[in-house]
């Protein structure tokens, strides 16, 4: 992985998206990057059925002018959001650009984040996944999917990032997420603790034999812990216990139908965790 030199951070102007927005300039100065604020206006909300709907459903059809005025004033929310994001970066001495577009939201992001080295968005709410369908959210889910970038999904509150753990199960996933992982140890002096998680012995052992010859080869600042139980939980216990304020892991490792079956340990913790997650896929 090269350095992270640009951060690029959707927001929408929402408490969760200012926290992101927190992350984003404490991480910017430890790796010397910058930022990108990018608003995007949802094309569905200026041009699509829903506003047709909503003005039906009151028994008040769209005026002449109607979409026009209702995209002058998502415009106008646009610049406020925007603006507030410049001044708040160039308090801290951030280097900041920002972008409004309409489109798709996902979409938009994927295609923006191609410039970009690693994409920074606010967690939704704790239920927010019953209205959106996935439990992540379909926005966040796709741009981890899709964008080929490390997505680094932040939660409700600011907490400075002093230490950073890894989830490792040998995946192609978590071998990308280790090296991620290491490089950015090494950019922010993180100290790193790597997580296996196996009741077989011997596949922890072999694990922790990977990991170890991978570090040495780096000489990074690396320990490595072996916990059983459910990946999950044992995520969450690990977290919990405070020892670290960044977890990264490799997003996805198994196929769909056993996410769908099973449920994805990687939403499992995004949901339960209250410390930003990385996700590399």
């Amino acid at each position: 992985m090269t350095a992270t030199r640009k951060i690029l951070i959707p927001t929408d102007g929402s408490a969760n998206s200012l926290t992101a927005l927190e992350y984003g300039i404490y991480i910017a100065r430890k790796l010397n990057a910058s930022l990108i604020g990018l608003y995007v206006l949802d094309v569905n909300l200026i041009q699509g059925p829903m506003l047709t709907d909503i003005s039906g459903s009151v028994g008040m059809p769209p005026y002449d002018g109607f979409f026009d005025a209702v995209e002058t004033s998502l415009n106008e929310k646009a610049d406020f959001i925007l603006k507030a994001f410049r001044q708040r970066c160039q308090e801290s001495g951030i280097n900041a650009e920002v972008k409004k577009t309409i489109g798709k939201i996902n979409q938009i992001i994927i295609e923006e984040s191609q410039s970009a080295d690693l994409i920074l968005m606010a967690k939704k709410g704790e239920h927010f996944h019953l209205k959106e369908g996935g439990l992540l959210g379909s926005v966040a889910e796709a741009v981890v999917r899709n964008s080929g970038k490390p997505v680094l999904i932040t939660p409700e509150t600011f907490l400075e990032i002093e230490s950073m753990g890894l989830a490792y199960d040998g995946s192609d996933p978590a071998a990308k997420a280790l090296k991620l992982s290491l490089k950015l140890s090494e950019q922010a002096v993180w100290p790193l603790t790597v997580v296996v998680i196996s009741p077989d012995a011997q596949k922890s052992a072999a694990l922790t034999t990977e990991i170890e010859d991978i570090v040495e080869a780096q000489n990074a600042d690396c320990a490595v812990i072996i916990l059983q139980g459910k990946e999950g939980e044992e995520i969450i216990k690990f977290i919990k216990e405070g020892s670290v304020e960044l977890m990264v892991m490799g997003a996805y490792g198994h196929n769909r139908l056993r996410e769908l079956l099973l449920g994805s340990t990687t939403s499992f913790v995004l949901r339960k965790s209250h410390i930003p997650v990385l996700l590399t896929h």
